[in-house]
């Protein structure tokens, strides 16, 4: 700075007005390209601060969605067993002349109201980049719509899933009453394999049930309500799984 100081100087002693002004414009070019290059070289540096915050989460995401794709594979397996059941066993309420033998009648009935269903899915890294304000950081539109729609999404799921374990509830209800008895399906049924307790002398068998409008009622209204969450949720949200996992594997860069 003292160079041109003095420049600066000796111009404006020799009385040179004009080439000292081009020289203070000149100057002042030269302070305005170098302030550019700071800025520049700065936001060069926010720049890969930021890509490597994106991809961090991109592919703490990618992560999240794959355990998330291999829990709705499971829980599809688990309700399509389930709605497969219901059917089998509705079919000997349409034809009773055909009737089961207490044990496939049982092995029917565990199959198929054994485990509820409800998705759990592993969201912590995207709520905590939705409450902090993060997802933004996420430079793909597509992928942060889809981002953002997920948790919606998933309620509605759970509101599907709470229908179903209404529905499911009220079959087991049926079994709760004197006439008929959950002991058994355990008896004959594989679960006895998994839960011990002493044998009963006095098998109360459930093939009335097969005779009773009520129960193929609650049947009929768990089967469609099953097979509903299959087909209108749990497939949709498949797709849209799969969707995310593939613009996340497009972003991420190795």
């Amino acid at each position: 700075m003292k160079f041109f100081r003095k420049i600066r100087q000796k111009l404006v002693a020799k009385n040179k007005l004009r080439s000292y002004l081009l020289y203070a414009v000149g100057e002042i070019i030269l302070v305005v390209i170098g302030i550019l290059i700071a800025l520049a070289i700065n936001n060069g540096q926010e720049n890969k601060i930021l890509e490597k915050k994106e991809q961090t989460y991109l592919k703490g995401l990618q992560g999240e969605f794959e355990i998330s794709k291999q829990k709705l594979v499971k829980l599809i397996e688990i309700n399509r067993r389930n709605y497969i059941g219901a059917k089998q066993i509705l079919e000997f309420t349409t034809n009773l002349e055909v009737a089961p033998s207490e044990e496939q009648f049982s092995n029917l009935l565990y199959q198929s109201f054994s485990f509820d269903i409800a998705f759990n899915p592993n969201n912590s890294l995207l709520n905590e980049m939705i409450n902090s304000g993060s997802l933004k950081d996420i430079t793909n539109p597509d992928l942060r719509i889809y981002l953002t729609n997920w948790i919606s999404t998933l309620d509605d799921i759970a509101g599907q899933e709470q229908d179903l374990a209404i529905e499911r509830e009220k079959v087991l209800d049926m079994f709760r009453r004197d006439e008929n008895s959950i002991r058994t399906v355990f008896e004959y049924a594989n679960a006895k394999q998994q839960v011990s307790f002493p044998k009963s002398d006095n098998t109360i068998s459930n093939l009335n049930l097969l005779h009773s409008v009520a129960f193929e009622n609650n049947m009929f209204m768990f089967y469609l309500t099953s097979y509903s969450t299959e087909e209108s949720h749990y497939n949709p949200l498949m797709q849209n799984l799969n969707s995310i996992l593939k613009l996340l594997e497009a972003e991420i860069k190795e």
